[in-house]
This record gives C-alpha cells, structure tokens and sequence, in this order.
C-alpha cells in the first residue's frame, strides 16, 4: 500500500513509518517536527515565529488583527508541496490538529487530503475533543486537567488544551468524524474516552522499533542512578512537580545511595541517550497508561515511573510488575523509590519485565500489520 503519515508527536508515526517499511509498503511522513523535538520526516514543514522576536511579533500581530502568523507560513508550504500528496491509499493523521495551525488551515489541509486519496483514518494522540472533554468532567480519577482544577497554574495557561472544548473546536471535530473512515487509539488515555463513539476501531498501543533499543542488564553496583527529563511546557501536566519534590526527598534521606540526573527540553535523540546510564527513569504522573518516552526506556529495561493504572494491568491481563504507576502523591512515589533503593534486586527484575513487555505487545512490525488490518478491515 501507498500510505501517508501527517503528524509527529512522540515518534510514535517514525517507528509506524519503519514497520511498514518492513512489510514492504511505500510510506511517507509529513510534519513539524513537535518543536524541541525535532522529530525527522519525509517532508518537513516549518513552524515559524514560534521563538525569540518572531514569536513576539506573531503575538503582537494576533492580538491586532487575530491573524496567526505561523499558520499562514504553514498553509503557503503546504501549498507548495501538496502536490505530492495524493493518490495515497491510506492517510492517517497523527491527531485532530496535526500541525497545530489555526483551524482554517488545518481544515483546509485536511479537506486537500480527503479530496485527493483514498481512505483517512484519526490517531486519538495527545489531546482532542473527546479525551479533553473527558478529562474536563472529572470522569478521570485524575488528568492532565488536575493541575487546572488545582489551580496550580492561571487558567490561561491551560487555553491551549481547553480550545478542543470550546465550540468552534466541537464543530471542527464534528466534521472530522464525519468524513473520517475509522479512529483508533493509542493508549487507554484515550480508548476509555471513546468507549461506544461511531467509528471508532480500537486500540492499537504505540510501535516501538526494538532493532534500535538494545535492552541493558539493569544491575545496581553502587549508587542508583534516577533520571528526570522535564519539558517547562508541560510541567505540571506531566505531573513533574511530584517527581521533583519526590526526589528533594530521597537525596536528602539517601545521598550516598542514589545520583540524580535532571535534563530539561532536550531533542529527542540526546534525550534518549541521556537516560542510558539511569536504572530508574521518572516519565510521568497525571496518565493511565505509557507515552511514548516511557515505552522506549521500558524496551532498554528501566524501571519507568508513569502510567501503569489498574485500567492497563487488566487491559494487559498482567500478573508481573512492568512499569511503577506513578500516582499524585508525592509520598507514594517516595515510597516506591525507597524500596527499589533498598532492594535494588527489583531493579533488575522489573527492567526484565519491562523489556519483554514491549517485546509482547509494542513490537513495531507486529503493531503495523495491526494497522494494516484496520485500515484495510
């Protein structure tokens, strides 16, 4: 099949691209990049004014005239390429607002797409109506929202996940469903949400290329080595300020046991090696299940504090410990910490576990027959 991947996030589109290369179809990436990140792709787009001056000016221009600057440099390079960009057998967006543009443009972009290939198919992947409308009446024990009902932050800074409940949003999200052919998940953060909605196909968990994580022996010889990479943007929604307050904590009780290792906004590929040296590595709190960054650590046999609710363990129908559920609760996770410090065998027993979990069921050739099936069902 010929098949056209819009949107990266997490990497999560990159390791789908490689399996189905694998299979033998004909694959391309188009995307931003999601920032820092700097995720590869096929063909890339650029966001501009999203830094320094620019993104000084594009604020001064928006609250003048309303006009956003980067979707309109976005949407003159979709133009420009968009010709190759049809006659697709399956496009899959990575997400309601893959290139996070204005909805004009993303509409626009969308609509090119629909009109020109054969089948489009939806990623619930990071946030959109549904999961954030979810999240929104508290039908989650907890969220990404808990900081905003917490009043952690000003309201303000929450306008980018609350816009996909905002109506202008609900309509947009309206059509897409209606001329969408299926919408799948990638994780229960966003299956439990779309429980019962039409079209919706399933969970298919995320696609980790296992050929370029080797899995490491996680065995303790002196201190346990705990890393953190936090991302300013998504601080509390991640859940960070329970990690860092967590880890004050353990330096304080054990400092001659444990070494801590803080990053912040790194790309991607030094991200990934930062965390190498580590035994634990703290991903995040406020999720039901496992993104992207801590499937990847899994795979290399970490002990990845995240997501790991009761919800996955009975999804999974796991009866071993492959990921430490990391609650909001800074006493929990201190908790946790301190009996891997002090029974670091676990360390290596759990990483084990870990490893041949994502072996089970995040394999990236297995997960994209998976999608191959539901594309083609």
């Amino acid at each position: 099949m010929k098949i056209l991947l819009v949107g990266e996030y997490s990497r999560l589109h990159n390791s789908l691209k490689e399996g189905l290369l694998a299979q033998g179809h004909e694959v391309t990436l188009i995307a931003t990049g999601d920032l820092f990140k700097k995720f590869p792709s096929d063909i890339p787009l650029f966001r501009k004014y999203d830094h320094g001056l620019g993104r000084k000016l594009k604020i001064l221009v928006y609250a003048l005239s309303r006009i956003d600057l980067t979707s309109i440099a976005l949407r003159k390079q979709f133009r420009r390429i968009k010709k190759q960009l049809v006659d697709y057998d399956v496009v899959q967006l990575i997400n309601e607002l893959p290139f996070g543009a204005s909805l004009k443009v993303e509409r626009e972009i969308f609509e090119y797409l629909r009109k020109n290939n054969k089948k489009l198919y939806l990623l619930s992947c990071g946030n959109d109506h549904i999961s954030v409308k979810y999240a929104f009446e508290k039908k989650f024990r907890y969220s990404i929202l808990s900081p905003y009902f917490e009043g952690k932050l000003p309201k303000a800074n929450y306008k980018s996940i609350l816009k996909y409940i905002q109506p202008k949003h609900k309509d947009y999200h309206d059509y897409l469903y209606e001329q969408l052919d299926g919408v799948i998940a990638s994780d229960l953060d966003y299956h439990i949400p779309l429980q019962g909605i039409p079209k919706y196909l399933g969970l298919i968990p995320n696609p980790v290329n296992l050929d370029q994580l080797d899995y490491q022996e996680n065995l303790v010889s002196e201190k346990v080595v705990i890393f953190h990479g936090i991302n300013r943007r998504t601080y509390f929604k991640k859940g960070s300020d329970y990690f860092e307050a967590a880890l004050e904590i353990i330096q304080n009780k054990y400092p001659d046991k444990v070494e801590v290792l803080l990053v912040e906004n790194l790309p991607y590929e030094q991200y990934i090696k930062k965390y190498d040296q580590a035994h634990i590595v703290l991903d995040q709190v406020l999720a039901y299940d496992q993104g992207y960054n801590a499937l990847e650590a899994m795979a290399k046999g970490k002990v990845v504090f995240t997501g790991a609710e009761q919800e996955f363990v009975e999804y999974y129908n796991l009866n071993k410990i492959v990921a430490i559920n990391a609650l909001p609760d800074v006493d929990s996770i201190v908790a946790n910490l301190e009996d891997l410090i002090i029974h670091p065998e676990k360390i290596h027993q759990i990483g084990r576990n870990a490893r041949d979990f994502i072996e089970r069921y995040h394999d990236y050739r297995q997960i994209a027959n998976t999608y191959v099936q539901a594309w083609t069902g």
